[in-house]
């Protein structure tokens, strides 16, 4: 094999005493030969494990994502008209499961937000066709034949009074507004619990006259609490409102008012009827209006008095809640932050300067 180049391996072993000298000889040229089509394979197998690779990659990424085309898909589809329908779900302990869920949940919260703004808006309008309607069938009544000044003045009368009636509707709407953007950043400032019940016990006292009715204040302390005075004072109006309503002729009405170290709160509690059990659950809900058997007759009012009185104390980071005790009479009780000893109490509005109409 002359001219030939080899590869040459040599090595040295001692094999039963004798030294030996081992070797192992490759021709360069074969190698050669066996490294080119090596390199020839490759290049030929390459393309193809390439594209094998890419193809088993999409069909993998593609079962992986097909989850997520169904959520697409299905989200797709979901419009204001079509809120109950919902994501499937195939693993809820996944990743894709969990977001799913948690997109089902929004869905069902908005759900409940679009339904409840769907009977708010059927209520509001229902509410004021009421007094637009009276008023138009009186005025048409009216011009129907001549009349003299007395009858035209109890028309016009008439009129005034769904007039009233509206307005006061509409501002309840405008404070419910307030509400209905979330939560509402109010003042916040020292106020006497007591010298506000007993500045509206005055204004309201009148009411409760005319029904034979005691309106009482049991102070045990001043009742500093911190809060926004004017919307403190809408609540309250309403509670005693709610309570001179439905309390029968002779009942009685008591407000009362205590500390704590940290917190001041004040209670209205009336003898009338109560509250039914299955009312209690929704007594703050907008619009709703407790029916006969539990407020002692046919319900009259808008039915927003209790659910402003709650937004009312709750923007002033207070609780507003019913007396689970289902004895006779109704108790609301609000508690509110204890005011500072150093903080002065905020003064109560004068009611010369400010206007304040009846409210359920």
């Amino acid at each position: 094999m002359e001219g030939t180049t080899v590869r040459v391996l040599k090595g040295q072993a001692t094999i039963y005493g004798r030294h030996v000298v081992i070797g192992v000889a490759r021709s360069e040229a074969l190698m050669r030969q066996q490294l080119n089509e090596l390199v020839a394979l490759m290049l030929l197998g390459l393309p193809l494990g390439v594209a094998a690779a890419g193809a088993g990659g999409y069909l993998l990424a593609r079962r992986a994502l097909a989850p997520i085309e169904r959520m697409a898909s299905q989200a797709r589809t979901i419009t204001a008209e079509r809120l109950s329908d919902r994501l499937p779900v195939d693993n809820p302990n996944d990743e894709l499961g969990g977001l799913a869920s948690v997109f089902n949940s929004t869905l069902g919260r908005l759900e409940s937000s679009f339904d409840h703004m769907r009977r708010f808006t059927a209520n509001v309008s229902h509410e004021l066709r009421t007094p637009l309607t009276a008023m138009r069938s009186v005025g048409e009544v009216a011009l129907r034949e001549r009349r003299d000044r007395p009858a035209y003045r109890a028309v016009i009368g008439s009129m005034l009074e769904e007039v009233e009636r509206l307005g006061a509707l509409v501002d309840r709407l405008l404070a419910l507004s307030r509400a209905a953007i979330g939560p509402t950043k109010l003042s916040r400032e020292a106020i006497d619990l007591r010298a506000l019940a007993e500045e509206l016990t005055a204004q309201l006292g009148v009411l409760a006259e005319e029904k034979q009715q005691t309106l009482t204040i049991d102070a045990h302390g001043s009742g500093r609490a911190v809060g926004d005075r004017i919307a403190l004072r809408q609540s309250l109006m309403n509670l005693l409102d709610n309570a001179i309503k439905y309390t029968p002729n002779g009942g009685e009405i008591g407000i009362r008012v205590w500390e704590t170290s940290t917190t001041a709160a004040l209670e209205v509690h009336d003898t009338g009827p109560g509250i039914d059990a299955e009312a209690r659950p929704r007594i703050f809900d907008r619009f709703y209006r407790a029916g006969s058997v539990d407020r002692g007759g046919e319900a009259d009012g808008f039915g927003l008095g209790l659910s402003i009185a709650k937004w009312g104390v709750e923007a002033s980071g207070g609780t507003l809640a019913l007396d689970p005790t289902h004895g006779p009479g109704t108790t609301f009780r609000m508690t509110l932050p204890r005011a500072a000893e150093q903080a002065a109490p905020a003064r109560v509005p004068s009611l010369n300067t400010m206007s304040w109409g009846r409210h359920t």
